[in-house]
């Protein structure tokens, strides 16, 4: 077992040197190097779930490291928020590569894919793992550059075109969080998280900095007025990176605001300001322009792609109440929306991949040739709606519930309507894919190869099955951050 203080450290040294090594050996074999980047995420993920008891005993640790002559030590954290996150990346990592090897089979320029796929995987868990605003901005910025390598993988113009309005929407975000970061140094002195908020008064940058955090960590989830860049990335990258992208890195933004809310201001200060109303109205928005534009969209990887933008709206919601129970169910849903989001946007991969068909108008009967995968679409999508007894009900109830606690019945409302778009362009899918008339797809089964519906499976499993087991871990993590956060002021 890794010690917990040296953890994060060795974890990302292992990762970037995977990647490295990635790179050269798919370049040499292929097959040899798929199964190094396969068995490297695997033992990151592994070494991760192995920290937990020692997280659990002893709370969070924290390491500081000075390198490259910074003036400030960068500081890594291993705390309950981080050790969650951590832990979901590296599992749906694992899950990207395995569906990688068949989707990616015939496709160019693998080592390049292998390579950055790791050490995208690196920043990530970087980010989550960053026990201070500047690590965070580093692997942030890093974040940004690797997976911009992947979203335009294609090379061809609609994946450049996205990719191009992707880093300079990334660049944004960068210079965004590294101003608030200098602001925030010159008005704390410090740059550490874990204590009950570097800021807790009002100064003359205090809402410079937070709006620069609000601008920044908003690019990167997507939020309204900030979301022009992912209705065109999710469609353009390859299908496992379009479920990287929509599980786990839109996600990256709202962890860094919940830093922000958290442990860099206090939550006193928030409600004091009402900067919490400018993240609400965002929230609104999000959810509701999500949900229609993705009503009017026929390209399937596109509808996904506003889902995704409303379903960040929700975790905005969740974390602008500023309840106890409204956090649990905005932390829950992160977790629930990337087991729901994934699988859906690998299935769309196993689609498009089989029948070359990416418009939903084109789709009638896909069920019938592509039983499993559509299955597992249809379950992923009723978790989407928020049909019990679903993860996506259980984050819908949660949020609902913190929205009466602070005495908002409103948001109730706003929940309903949303499940009801949701409703309105997944369910037409499904009746379609099961009950319209074969389309032109040809042949009797066009199923994905076993290494592509496994990862498929296990997502769909995971929409619902921890709803439905004695002990549901995520949303007890979800309530354990909730309850530590909120009662921490």
């Amino acid at each position: 077992m890794v010690a917990l203080a040296d953890a994060p450290v060795i974890i990302l040294a292992f990762v970037f040197l995977a990647s490295i090594a990635a790179f050269f050996l798919v370049r040499r074999n292929r097959r040899w190097g798929e199964g190094f980047a396969l068995v490297s995420s695997i033992l990151v993920f592994l070494t991760i779930l192995s920290l937990y008891p020692a997280l659990r005993e002893g709370g969070p640790v924290v390491s500081a490291y000075t390198f490259f002559s910074f003036p400030l030590a960068i500081h890594f954290r291993v705390d309950h928020l981080g050790y969650s996150m951590a832990l979901l990346i590296s599992f749906l990592w694992v899950l990207a590569v395995i569906y990688s090897r068949a989707y990616m089979a015939h496709n160019h320029a693998l080592d390049r894919y292998y390579g950055f796929l790791l050490a995208a995987l690196g920043a990530s868990l970087g980010i989550v793992m960053a026990g201070d605003m500047l690590g965070l901005l580093l692997f942030f910025e890093l974040m940004a550059v690797t997976s911009y390598v992947l979203v335009i993988h294609e090379e061809d113009p609609p994946a450049m075109f996205a990719g191009g309005k992707y880093i300079y929407m990334a660049m944004a975000a960068g210079f965004a969080v590294f101003f608030s970061t200098i602001l925030l140094y010159f008005e704390a002195g410090d740059l550490a998280f874990g204590s009950s908020g570097l800021l807790t008064d009002a100064t003359p940058f205090t809402l410079a900095i937070f709006l620069g955090f609000l601008t920044g960590f908003g690019i990167k989830a997507g939020a309204f007025p900030l979301h022009v860049w992912l209705p065109d990335a999710h469609p353009a990258a390859p299908a496992p990176v379009s479920a990287l992208l929509s599980g786990v890195m839109v996600k990256i933004g709202v962890f860094g605001l919940i830093r922000v809310f958290y442990e860099v201001f206090s939550i006193g200060l928030i409600q004091q300001a009402g900067w919490h109303r400018i993240t609400l109205a965002l929230a609104v928005i999000t959810i509701l322009l999500g949900s229609a534009l993705a009503l009017r969209q026929d390209d399937l990887k596109r509808r996904l792609a506003y889902s995704t933008i409303a379903q960040v709206g929700y975790i905005y919601l969740g974390l602008s109440l500023l309840t106890e129970v409204a956090l649990t169910g905005a932390l829950f849903h992160i977790f629930a929306h990337a087991m729901m989001k994934g699988c859906l946007f690998l299935c769309a991969g196993a689609i498009i991949l089989q029948t070359g068909k990416r418009r939903i108008s084109h789709l009638g009967g896909i069920g019938l040739k592509m039983p499993l995968t559509m299955a597992c679409f249809t379950l992923a999508a009723l978790s989407m709606v928020g049909i019990p007894p679903f993860n996506g009900f259980l984050s819908k109830l949660l949020l609902s519930l913190g929205a009466l606690d602070a005495g908002a019945p409103a948001y109730v409302f706003l929940l309903i309507i949303s499940s009801l778009l949701n409703a309105a362009y997944y369910l037409p899918i499904v009746v379609a894919a099961f009950f319209a008339p074969p389309g032109e797809t040809g042949g009797n089964s066009l199923e994905a190869p076993p290494v592509m519906l496994a990862p498929i499976i296990v997502l769909a499993a995971g929409t619902f099955v921890f709803a439905l087991a004695p002990a549901n871990w995520p949303l007890e993590m979800a309530r354990l951050i909730a309850g530590t956060m909120i009662n921490h002021f």
